[in-house]
């Protein structure tokens, strides 16, 4: 009865802890695209960036203002007779731009390549944040069979320490045996409490980007779209890298600001309208008479033109500026471009070499397994000493070691290979998030045509999530990995 009670208790937990988040890689993604705050700030960032649009937009518009006053004349005038008290007056002014030199033109357009490049630079933002988390998800897969390794080998090195105590009971071994295996006890103890700490550390990692805490991590998918060659990969960072594109687009904003910056030596040409109105409130004329008409009414319409004559070399200034900007740029263009060339080469070399060590690490474990069997065999007839049964027992774990170490490295680099191609976005993998992915282009379709100057949004409010009602991790691992060499498989 006892032990149903037990059960009970313990299902009742799991019903009410509900289902595992974030088990897969996919998941993982998920969570931090709904709920990452480095790239919910970025939107956010971005939907300010789409508001220059409409702001460049404002400056070609008409433009109106009431302005009303009331005036008490506390001093008249001792030769006037017919000096008002006081005053009440209104008018009504409207100005339309018709011509300013193409600086609101050319506004418009640099802000819309900033746009463009702001778009490119929350993609980037969104694959970056990616590839930290499979960094982290996949830290924790390889920290976990760390774990398990160097628990299993202080098992397998205490269990030896065992067997080396009993053959000197018996006059088998000697005390430097014992010594030696004592030694290689402390360092694997030593190693698992180390292992240990980094799984912590992976899965606190994993918390702060994803925002929940990691479960039972389950082996990632592959990788889509991995290039054949370096040539091949370059050919696609060059069109659709996110940091390359966001580049060039403000390069292309940066020759627009050299014609607004040359604008200011140019005509402007305005449209005016006004009307003013003016109420004496009965105080006009004093004495002298009633008859004296105590409001007035104004109406007035032109056309404005102002053309520069000197404004102190500040036009020329302003322009030679914006050239030395717009040089800056097309140098960061190049800039961008070496890095992306550089990224990918560097990521599809790393993938490489990745693959070739998880090749012959797992060649390196099947010989060091066979290795370790055969001195143990030796050594039971005496043709080998404990010391080169320890030495065998450390080349396999550091075989296994090396081959999860190699797993984990070669998806990260094939990961961070996509990202530097420009295809490591939510987009690219097909994550189910539920409904349509997030489209910064719908926000600037949404205001760049705005014109009501109370059009406003809802108040701000977090979209992230907090991680401080998270339980510090541990550095228990899931039982359902049965052996710590296939984790990452």
């Amino acid at each position: 009865m006892a032990r149903k009670a037990a059960m009970a208790a313990l299902l009742a937990c799991a019903a009410a802890a509900g289902p595992a988040q974030a088990d897969t890689l996919r998941e993982a993604l998920a969570d931090a695209y709904r709920t990452n705050p480095t790239l919910q700030a970025a939107r956010a960032q971005q939907r300010a960036t789409d508001e220059t649009v409409p702001i460049e937009k404002a400056a070609g518009r008409p433009n109106s203002n009431v302005t009303g006053r009331y005036t008490e004349f506390l001093k008249q005038s001792s030769t006037s007779f017919t000096a008002p008290e006081r005053a009440v007056g209104a008018s009504i002014n409207l100005g339309v731009p018709i011509y300013s030199g193409g600086a609101v033109k050319n506004a418009v357009k640099a802000a819309k390549e900033r746009v463009a490049a702001g778009q490119a630079d929350l993609r980037g933002t969104e694959s970056a944040i990616f590839s930290q988390v499979v960094a982290a998800y996949m830290d924790i897969l390889r920290n976990q069979a760390l774990v398990s390794l160097s628990a299993n080998q202080v098992e397998v090195l205490s269990v030896n320490l065992e067997a080396t105590s009993d053959r000197f009971e018996i006059g088998d071994l000697t005390r430097t045996d014992i010594a030696q295996s004592q030694s290689r006890l402390a360092v694997a103890q030593g190693d698992l409490r180390s292992a240990q700490a980094n799984l912590i550390s992976a899965r606190e990692t994993y918390i702060q980007l994803v925002g929940q805490a990691p479960t039972d991590l389950q082996p990632p998918p592959p990788l889509p779209g991995l290039p054949a060659t370096a040539q091949d990969a370059v050919a696609i960072a060059l069109e659709n890298n996110p940091d390359l594109i966001a580049a060039r687009e403000r390069a292309d904003a940066s020759e627009y600001d050299i014609d607004v910056a040359g604008s200011g030596r140019l005509p402007r040409v305005s449209l005016f309208t006004n009307y003013d109105y003016q109420n004496f409130l009965g105080t006009l004329g004093g004495n002298i008479g009633t008859n004296v008409p105590q409001t007035s009414k104004t109406a007035n319409a032109g056309v404005q033109l102002t053309i520069p004559i000197f404004q102190g070399g500040r036009p020329a200034a302003l322009q030679r500026q914006a050239q030395a900007r717009a040089s800056a740029a097309l140098e960061n263009v190049i800039a961008a471009e070496r890095n992306a060339i550089a990224q990918t080469r560097a990521a599809y070399s790393s993938w490489l070499a990745a693959n070739a060590i998880i090749e012959s690490s797992q060649t390196a474990v099947a010989a060091a397994e066979l290795s370790l069997e055969g001195v143990r065999a030796e050594n039971s007839i005496g043709n080998r000493t404990i010391l080169d049964v320890l030495n065998a027992e450390q080349e396999l774990l550091q075989a296994r070691v090396q081959l999860v170490t190699a797993r984990r490295n070669a998806y990260v680099a094939g990961f961070s290979l996509l990202a530097a191609m420009g295809r490591a976005e939510a987009r690219d993998l097909n994550l189910d998030m539920g409904g349509p992915l997030y489209d910064p282009r719908l926000n600037y379709d949404r205001v760049k045509n705005k014109w009501f100057d109370w059009d406003r949004d809802p108040t701000p409010a977090t979209q992230s999530t907090r991680t401080v009602d998270i339980p510090a991790p541990d550095a228990k691992i899931p039982e359902q990995e049965a052996r710590a060499g296939d984790t990452i498989d």
